[in-house]
């Protein structure tokens, strides 16, 4: 039995580690304005993205843009997917259909709708200046705040359908004995509820932040050339700069710190589930 998962294991040999132990070895390499990139075994590119307050500060804002957009995503799904998770209807797949719909339109599109809401002579803007609400168009593009709403409407399927999913696998009768002991509904919900669908907010947490801190299209389209995040710096460097090296170089920072975040979550909330 345990052959059948070889042609799995090779896919994913060939076509993930393979290139990223390639991405790792060039950044060993050193960058040259003239010759681009220079054959050396240094680690000299990681010292000095690790040492830059430009590249401390990428770093940063991608974490804190990725952690609160964890935490906004997780408390507005967690009641849509109690309700998905508890429904009984024959309108259910359709529910479960219409929450994935978001999914089949690209991120470019999504932000593009965006900014023709976010815009100063967008829709947004226009009805709360013909309301008399705003004595001036507000400033929503090429903010954070735009930004975090755009990753936000990103992810948010994400979440629900992965914490609906065990949320409809806790029996109900556990909230009517709840209920029948003299537990209101607010002490079901925080001493049942919660945390035997803990595995579903973990595992949706965890996917979403490893979304949220590789977020590209959303940060460029709905943040601007001034608000940097990691994905686009990583490609400024390859494609802008020809900087293959320090690319390669960021590639792999960004990776550390989305997989130490990712264990250190995983293993902060395995040691509290099994209490």
């Amino acid at each position: 039995m345990a052959l059948l998962v070889v042609p799995a294991c090779l896919l994913v040999i060939g076509l993930l580690v393979g290139p990223m132990i390639l991405m790792f070895r060039i950044s060993l390499n050193r960058f040259s304005p003239t010759e681009l990139m220079i054959q050396a075994f240094s680690f000299d590119n990681y010292a000095r993205a690790a040492a830059d307050p430009y590249y401390q500060e990428i770093i940063l804002t991608t974490l804190g843009i990725a952690l609160l957009c964890t935490a906004v995503t997780l408390i507005i799904a967690y009641p849509a997917a109690y309700w998905v998770g508890r429904l009984q209807s024959r309108w259910k797949s359709l529910v479960v259909i219409a929450t994935l719909f978001p999914l089949l339109v690209g991120n470019v599109v999504r932000s593009a709708g965006w900014m023709a809401l976010f815009e100063r002579d967008g829709f947004i803007n226009t009805v709360l200046m013909r309301l008399h609400l705003v004595g001036r168009p507000l400033e929503l593009m090429y903010t954070p705040k735009a930004v975090v709403f755009g990753i936000v409407a990103v992810v948010l399927p994400y979440m629900i359908l992965t914490i609906a999913a065990v949320i409809e696998s806790i029996p109900r009768d556990l909230e009517y004995a709840a209920a029948n002991l003299g537990a209101s509904g607010l002490k079901t919900f925080w001493r049942v509820i919660l945390p035997l669908s803990a595995p579903g907010v973990a595992a949706g947490s965890i996917l979403v932040f490893v979304l949220c801190m590789n977020t590209y299209a959303t940060a460029v389209l709905l943040g601007g050339p001034r608000f940097k995040m990691m994905a686009p710096a990583i490609f400024d460097q390859f494609i802008r700069g020809n900087n293959w090296p320090m690319g390669a170089t960021l590639a792999f920072m960004l990776l550390a710190v989305t997989l130490s975040f990712t264990v250190f979550g995983s293993i902060a909330f395995a040691r509290r589930y099994r209490r």
